[in-house]
């Protein structure tokens, strides 16, 4: 009888963002520390508030840490090449213009290998949203020096300290033609969430670097703590800028940061130009490609009818 009065099954509560995972890939490969997991709860929190459907939200990531996004969020999901996540969402994009494509990759695979790719989808300006988790290292594959490692840090193959200048990605993306650029650290998480649902819901080429801490082949190789102590790091010497000139805004080792929105205009994306230059040329001839024109149906995905399975994942 005393064991029945203590047979009482206790609800526990959802974690708010849990239907957007695939829950049955958990637990997830991240070092204890590393800030992608918590840029992935802000890009959930902002695909919840964004209003959009879904089923039409494609998103893409290369080889890396950050590259375990993709299998990990339960939306279509695509891990493609090293570097090659730019021009796998590119056909996406081209092929069914209704899909909202996002990019969700680190510094190393968007900007070294995939550096050609990078400036030449931002000066299409290409719709798509390209969030780049920068770590200033390449995490999984041993430390190396990346094309974001600020002057005199340490890395596994730049032992006695970096002599190379690092790219100012926000100028970067500014100047290669992305429509909207803006730059917050793992730390800011209310204002990161605001960034990404505002990135998606721009169309063109919209970029959002997020500094994130490398606990395990950053920070404890060049002697910073671990996670927590770069959250301290990133709360202490961050200055928020809106509207910042880009070009101010390089980074240094254990320097000062400036996050902020800093680029929010407009301009034609790839479709919109392609579809005005043949209207001029061929006139009736020309079927223009339309971005909310539903697909055709025999070329849908078979995951569809999948519901149980969750949506796609390559």
């Amino acid at each position: 009888m005393a064991e029945e009065l203590y047979d009482i099954e206790v609800a526990v509560p959802e974690n708010p963002i849990e239907s957007f995972l695939r829950m049955d890939r958990m637990p997830h490969i991240w070092c204890p520390g590393c800030g992608i997991g918590t840029t992935v709860n802000c890009f959930a929190r902002a695909l919840e508030t964004s209003g959009l459907d879904l089923d039409k939200v494609a998103i893409v990531s290369g080889i890396g840490c950050t590259g375990r996004v993709a299998g990990y969020v339960r939306l279509d999901s695509f891990h493609t090449t090293h570097g090659r996540a730019i021009p796998f969402a590119s056909g996406l994009k081209l092929a069914n213009p209704s899909l909202k494509v996002v990019v969700y990759s680190g510094d190393g695979d968007l900007t070294a290998i995939g550096g050609n790719h990078f400036i030449h989808a931002a000066r299409r300006n290409l719709d798509m949203t390209v969030i780049l988790i920068n770590n200033f290292i390449y995490g999984m594959t041993g430390g190396q020096v990346a094309p974001t490692t600020p002057i005199g840090a340490s890395a596994s193959t730049a032992p006695h300290g970096s002599f190379e200048e690092a790219f100012n990605l926000p100028f970067l993306a500014e100047s290669c033609g992305a429509v909207y650029v803006a730059r917050w650290t793992a730390y800011h998480v209310r204002h990161l969430t605001k960034a990404i649902k505002e990135a998606l819901l721009k169309k063109g080429f919209s970029f959002v670097e997020i500094l994130a801490p490398c606990p395990t082949l950053y920070s404890r190789r060049n002697k910073l703590g671990d996670g927590l102590d770069q959250m301290v790091y990133y709360k202490n010497s961050s200055e928020i800028k809106n509207g910042a000139e880009t070009k101010s805004v390089a980074l240094d080792l254990q320097g000062k940061i400036i996050v902020g929105k800093f680029v929010d205009k407009e301009r034609p994306t790839y479709i919109d130009a392609m579809n005005e230059h043949f209207r001029k040329r061929l006139g009736d001839r020309y079927i223009p490609s339309d971005e909310n024109k539903e697909p055709n149906p025999c070329l849908e995905r078979k995951s569809r009818s999948a519901a149980s399975a969750g949506r796609a994942s390559f």
